[in-house]
């Protein structure tokens, strides 16, 4: 019984090989040949619990990412060319036909308004031609935009404003021996404390510990990472490009850790994380209404949720909203804690690597699985912070507003208060429902697709300098036209699994052959198997 299973010994070499563990078998077909072949096509899974290869694969591709536009010289993305007279004269078509649309609707007439919009897909579709990018989307909300005082706070600090320039290169700076150099920064962010905790993270008093604050900030925190640079770009006047990725501190509260393209004073880092915040204007979840035994119903003739005991319809969620009047406050504040670190950065250098390999520690795990948690009292702290995220409504459309008489946006049968769905209310997310990897717009000029193709291209020019091609990552899989097919589980055709994962360590050593020969013509450089060099992840 202790002897290895073989499906076991499979995917151990598989995973020394840097090959997906869970590839998917495509059918591919030369269409004018007719020739099949199964390939393993990799799962691309970004956590290691599930796909341990694809997961470093994918965080070394994010390495690169981070690398490429941390230290710019010149701007990653040009200014867009001015608009030309047949898009401006198109637009115009489009504004008329917009308000011919208004017009026929006001009248009743929604016939004619659906031939009207079909003739507004087509302009949609000329501009598109033209290469114009974005589509103008008509105003079609069927209520009015809720606005609310965009006055300061009184307990937040004023912050300076200036006008954005679209400049997004750092500042340069010369040395008294004339050497010039364009630092750039690494900033650190964290929540506010909850509660006195260990070394180890847990509170010193479990009773006081403010979970429900923790959980609250949790799911509102990437709002208040996108307030905060909307907030420092407007206060230092440029555009300011980041790559960020969020972890949890041991304290399982968010941690966002993030590079900065130039510089910023840490005075002004530390006085705009001190003012921003922001605040989330939904009804009242202090003291719910119901509990687990005693729940609202769904009433099919009234078409929403009624209380159980006297059958009158629950509060609509715009009616909720409407309840929030202009002198109430916030149903929840959420701000940065005082704890804010920014080093300067210069490029190539080994602390760059180091700190481009620590910001992607932890993006191959999951968050509740970033930091051990060995002991019990580690073990109850996750617990009731989950149980405080699995009653915490996460959206308008949450279940968990049924807890305190309102009725969720576009409610439906079937919802129960502490079962949504929504990605907050998961364990391993620990309450954080954003992306892990928050990479501004202008940071490279280029899609994570883009950065994927180009290392690609590397290898492929590496070996075809030296006379190396062939069928692989460096060559075009088909020079004829082919056609994909996903097989389905059940298919006669589809190979086991085991299969699967020899064929492609088979291949994967075939690959490395090519890149030994091509490294050995090149006189011993080094070159590595999937792109450009990285730098040093230790």
């Amino acid at each position: 019984m202790r002897m290895p299973l073989a499906r076991h010994v499979v995917e151990a070499v598989a995973v020394e090989n840097g090959v997906c563990i869970r590839p998917m078998p495509m059918r591919r077909t030369n269409l004018d040949t007719g020739e099949t072949q199964i390939i393993p096509v990799p799962c691309g899974a970004t956590l290691a619990s599930k796909c341990p290869p694809c997961a470093e694969k994918a965080r070394r591709l994010r390495m690169a990412q981070c690398k490429t536009g941390w230290h710019l010289d010149d701007e990653p993305v040009p200014d867009p060319d001015p608009p030309t007279g047949d898009a401006k004269a198109l637009a115009t078509l489009r504004a008329d036909l917009e308000a011919a649309r208004a017009d026929v609707l006001a009248a009743g007439d929604t016939e004619q308004a659906g031939e009207i919009d079909e003739l507004i897909g087509q302009v949609d579709d000329e501009l598109a031609a033209l290469g114009v990018r974005g589509k103008a989307a008509p105003d079609n909300r069927d209520r009015p935009r809720r606005v609310r005082s965009t006055k300061r706070r009184q307990d937040a600090p004023d912050l300076p404003r200036l006008p954005v320039d679209r400049r997004t290169v750092g500042q340069t700076f010369e040395a008294a021996d004339g050497t010039v150099w364009r630092p750039s920064m690494f900033l650190t962010l964290t929540c506010d404390s909850y509660g006195h905790v260990h070394k180890d993270g847990t509170p010193v008093d479990p009773a006081s510990y403010d979970y429900r604050r923790a959980a609250r900030d949790a799911i509102h925190f990437p709002k208040l990472i996108d307030r905060f640079w909307q907030n420092l770009r407007r206060a230092v006047g440029w555009d300011v490009q980041y790559f960020a990725a969020l972890e949890p501190q041991k304290r399982l509260a968010p941690h966002l850790h993030a590079a900065i393209r130039g510089t910023v004073p840490r005075a002004m880092l530390r006085l705009v994380a001190a003012a921003t915040y922001h605040q989330v204007w939904w009804p009242s979840t202090d003291r719910p209404v119901y509990d687990d035994h005693r729940l609202p119903a769904w009433d099919d003739t009234a078409g929403g949720y009624v209380d159980p005991d006297t059958g009158a319809p629950l509060l609509s969620w715009d009616d909720a909203l409407d309840g929030i009047g202009e002198d109430d406050e916030p149903a929840h504040v959420v701000r940065f804690g005082p704890q804010l670190r920014a080093d300067g950065v210069t490029a190539n250098t080994a602390t760059t690597g180091r700190m481009i390999g620590y910001l992607t520690k932890y993006l191959t795990k999951s968050l509740d699985a970033c930091h051990d948690i060995a002991s019990d009292p580690q073990r109850r702290h996750v617990d009731r912070l989950a149980d405080a995220l699995r009653h915490e409504p996460c959206s308008p459309t949450c279940a968990n507003w049924l807890r305190y008489g309102i009725q969720p946006r576009n409610a439906r049968p079937g919802l129960v208060p502490g079962r949504c769905k929504g990605k907050v209310h998961r364990r391993e997310t620990l309450g954080f429902g954003g992306r892990r990897v928050l990479v501004s717009r202008r940071w490279s000029g280029k899609t994570l697709t883009d950065h994927r193709h180009d290392r690609v291209a590397f290898i492929r020019q590496q070996l075809e300098a030296f006379g190396h091609t062939g069928d692989g990552p460096a060559g075009d899989p088909a020079a004829n036209r082919t056609a994909w097919q996903l097989l389905r589980p059940g298919d006669p055709a589809a190979p086991r699994r085991e299969h699967l994962l020899l064929h492609a360590v088979a291949q994967r050593h075939a690959w490395r052959a090519q890149l030994d020969a091509a490294r050995a013509a090149a006189g011993g450089g080094l070159l590595p198997a999937t792109g450009p060099p990285l730098p040093d992840a230790a």
